[in-house]
């Protein structure tokens, strides 16, 4: 199978004679990055990571989606972490969108490709550099784990979408299907992070309604998505941040496929205090 393709911000900055016009728009159900706000002044940093910077696309934000954090990364060649997560609690996906990271964990390296996908558990040992000459891009999406008493907490691992068969959706003659990384019924996971595709004309036929917060990173073509009561425009390179409840739909013009990676939580009963009862 050939490698696919992603989109990935490559930064920069808009000419002073641009128009301020854009399709960014934060509201209280949910929130439209475009590819084009993704500029250098947007960036940031972190600790113990060298010749890397990176765009934050969510963060838990009380009264809106809590449950977790999405980046996209560049690391420079030569660049990485010995100390990538300082967070003993928080688990990890990575996806390669360009480039070539290599991840060591317990002492063992993988080299990732574009389609690439690891999951890291909580409080583990590992480290992640860029060994190739060109930057490397990668979607990292943060949670706090939620131990439950008698599950085992699930394994790290490693994957790539090539690898993987699509699930169709029921009625839908494959023109909507998933890239399922875990087994939906493994009730280890607390979130799922795969890749949905929509062949041109495929539809979301309901507005779905669900208490699951979503990210969704746009990594091909481009589709006409409900939010909330708004139908908006978005392609290859856009990031749609829904709170719990928001309703959702979604129609895929084409001219090709319309492909985006999807986080949601999972798996887990809802909280029903701040602290729990003894």
């Amino acid at each position: 199978m050939a490698q696919r393709t992603y989109s990935a911000p490559h930064g920069g900055a808009p000419a002073q004679t641009q128009l301020l016009t854009d399709r960014a728009v934060f509201t209280e159900a949910y929130a439209l990055i475009p590819k084009g706000v993704m500029m250098d002044i947007v960036t940031s940093l972190l600790p113990f990571w060298d010749d890397t910077r990176l765009w934050v696309l969510s963060r838990p934000l009380s009264g809106f989606a809590e449950t977790f954090s999405q980046y996209i990364m560049e690391v420079a060649p030569g660049g990485g972490s010995e100390r990538p997560e300082l967070d003993a609690g928080a688990e990890g996906v990575l996806f390669i969108l360009e480039g070539e990271l290599s991840v060591t964990l317990d002492g063992k390296k993988q080299v990732m490709q574009p389609g690439g996908f690891a999951f890291i558990p909580p409080a583990s040992n590992w480290k992640v550099r860029n060994e190739s000459s060109a930057p490397v891009r990668f979607q990292w999406i943060r949670k706090a784990y939620e131990a439950v008493e008698g599950i085992d907490m699930p394994e790290a691992f490693f994957a790539n979408e090539a690898d993987i068969a699509p699930a169709p959706m029921a009625g839908t003659e494959g023109k909507w299907a998933t890239t399922r990384f875990v087994d939906p019924s493994d009730l280890r996971h607390d979130m799922h992070v795969t890749i949905v595709t929509f062949e041109p004309g495929a539809v979301i036929p309901f507005a779905e309604t669900h208490v699951m917060e979503h990210g969704l990173y746009v990594l091909e073509g481009k589709a006409v998505y409900r939010l909330n009561q708004d139908w908006v425009e978005v392609e290859a390179g856009d990031f749609m941040w829904l709170r719990a409840f928001c309703p959702q739909a979604c129609y895929a013009g084409g001219p090709g496929k319309f492909r985006y990676l999807l986080y949601k939580d999972v798996n887990r009963h809802m909280k029903l205090s701040l602290t729990p009862r003894r």
